[in-house]
């Protein structure tokens, strides 16, 4: 009689292969949004300094995807300002000039007030947990002594604040600029500013549980106002691993 063939098995992702047999699983392709939020999370968390070169080929390696798709990638995140396209040398971290942190942190004296405020109408239960939720996380980050997380945290803090607000334009903002401003610490190099101080933030959600706007509001511009003032300009760039940064 014939041998039989060895069965065939169908993976999850819709490779196949014969049982009882090994092999590598074939890296998942990543997804534009996916992509974009890592190099956004990346830049966040001071991995990726200001200025970094972003190569098509290294990043189609990493993300185990297409060229065609890292551009989409680079351009949404061009548009957003994170990333500079440079014609005949490639897509680089954005290194915002001195004038344009100055533009970054003017816009959010105007626009984190507005969101204080419509956060304060909206206040419900849910968002107290949340804010309270975040306030922790950021505590436990502290008490680790987890650099990346504190720093990514208190990026994310500003966001959340704009998302519970219940505006999806402003959260949008918030999200932007808040990588730009992660971009301006890290490229000024203010080692009192690469997080906010631990006690800020928490004034912040007291004043905002209480229904107190005017002293919330007054406690965001003087937290803006202690992270611009610590900046100081320092033009070096260093070499990156983008490997090692997205492995």
């Amino acid at each position: 009689m014939p041998t039989k063939a060895p069965a065939r098995k169908t993976s999850a992702n819709g490779a196949t292969g014969a049982t009882g047999t090994t092999g590598a699983t074939p890296a998942r392709e990543h997804s534009v949004d996916e992509i974009a939020e890592k190099i956004s999370a990346a830049i966040l968390e001071h991995r990726l300094a200001p200025g970094t070169k972003l190569g098509e080929d290294r990043l189609a390696t990493i993300f185990a995807t297409s060229r065609a798709k890292v551009r989409e990638v680079l351009a949404r995140l061009a548009h957003e300002q994170i990333v500079e396209l440079v014609p005949q040398r490639g897509a680089f971290v954005a290194k915002p000039t001195i004038e344009q942190a100055q533009d970054v942190f003017e816009a959010r004296r105007l626009i984190e007030p507005g969101v204080l405020r419509r956060l304060i109408r909206t206040l419900d239960d849910a968002k107290r947990e949340r804010l309270q939720r975040h306030i922790e996380l950021e505590a436990d980050a502290r008490r680790r002594d987890d650099k990346r997380a504190i720093v990514r945290l208190s990026g994310e803090f500003h966001v959340l604040l704009a998302e519970l607000a219940g505006n999806s334009a402003l959260a949008r903002s918030m999200r932007e600029l808040s990588v730009l401003t992660c971009l301006i610490i890290s490229l000024y190099d203010a080692p009192t500013a690469t997080s906010c101080r631990a006690d800020e933030h928490e004034e912040i959600v007291a004043a905002v549980n209480r229904g107190d706007a005017a002293r919330a509001e007054k406690l965001m511009l003087h937290h803006l106002d202690h992270i611009e003032q610590s900046l100081k300009l320092d033009d070096s760039v260093e070499e990156v691993d983008l490997e090692s940064v997205f492995s």
